[in-house]
């Protein structure tokens, strides 16, 4: 993920302040460069190569068990390095388990940044995972009552394209836009309107978990 600019930053943070202005919900705006490191998921693949490595070399030819037990090992040494790198190991992570651990990812921050603690409960995260990209508008209890959920995929899906043309602070600053003027509908503010969590984007740099 490319780092954001301070001018990047600076959008997005007016472009939440501005959208809180016309709600009493909260929006938070998290980045991620990556959900998870997928280390187990490729030594796992690794792993299956070397086990797959015995079986053709015991019937075709007459080498010495000793000798396909070193090519064995030598096939999970080198996959084991190739994990190494990341772009190779992002690419054999199958679609299914980086959605589910992007989402996963999402529910946490949701809850890291104590989106359900707001008055109300009407907070709002939009997460995007770039190495998975992955998009996730997460709406708190308050919200899912009196918006449907097709609207969140709206978002998700202008912001989705967004991103698949790097177009990602035009993108983000829209989907916090849309966000804010579906909140004002439902949730307009309140006397004195408190801030009640940063307006700032929060960026994950580094991923945890194997």
């Amino acid at each position: 993920m490319r780092p954001f600019s301070a001018k990047e930053r600076g959008e997005i943070a007016d472009a939440i302040t501005t959208a809180e202005a016309t709600t009493s919900g909260e929006i938070v705006v998290v980045a991620a460069a990556a959900s998870s490191g997928y280390y187990a998921n490729a030594l796992m693949w690794a792993a299956i190569a070397a086990l797959s490595v015995p079986l053709p070399l015991i019937h075709t030819t007459k080498m010495p068990i000793e000798y396909i037990y070193l090519i064995q090992l030598g096939v999970f040494l080198v996959g084991a390095m190739l994990t190494q790198w990341e772009s190779f190991r992002f690419a054999i992570v199958p679609a299914g388990v980086k959605r589910a651990r992007a989402h996963q990812r999402a529910v946490e921050q949701f809850l890291v940044q104590n989106m359900h603690t707001t008055e109300g409960r009407t907070g709002v995260l939009i997460y995007v995972s770039f190495a998975e990209r992955y998009v996730e508008v997460i709406a708190d209890n308050g919200i899912y009552k009196k918006v449907p959920h097709q609207v969140w995929e709206g978002v998700v899906a202008k912001l989705t394209h967004h991103l698949a043309r790097h177009e990602r602070t035009k993108g983000l600053v829209e989907a916090i836009a849309t966000c804010g003027k579906v909140l004002s509908q439902h949730f307009p503010p309140d006397q004195g309107n408190k801030d009640e969590l940063p307006n700032h984007l929060i960026v994950l740099d580094g991923y945890r978990g194997y």
